[in-house]
């Protein structure tokens, strides 16, 4: 197998033993991943129609000239 970040091999003999890095070759590499989730780097993009429509507002889903007159 091969590290995800620098691509040297790495053992996967090493999984599940204590002070493993696996499945990267060293905490160089953990480091550098980690600080790619955290900035974002590999997010997925979407779609902006995806985006707007993934919002949940109760109030988007009534029509037109309803909203503020439930219960009256």
């Amino acid at each position: 197998m091969q590290c995800p970040i620098c691509k040297k091999p790495v053992d996967e003999n090493e999984i599940g033993k204590p002070g493993s890095t696996f499945p990267f070759c060293s905490d160089r590499c953990r480091l550098i991943d980690l600080g790619r989730w955290l900035t974002g780097k590999y997010q997925i993009p979407a779609d902006e129609d995806e985006a707007e429509t993934s919002v949940s507002d109760p109030a988007a889903d009534e029509p037109r000239g309803t909203r503020g007159t439930r219960g009256t």
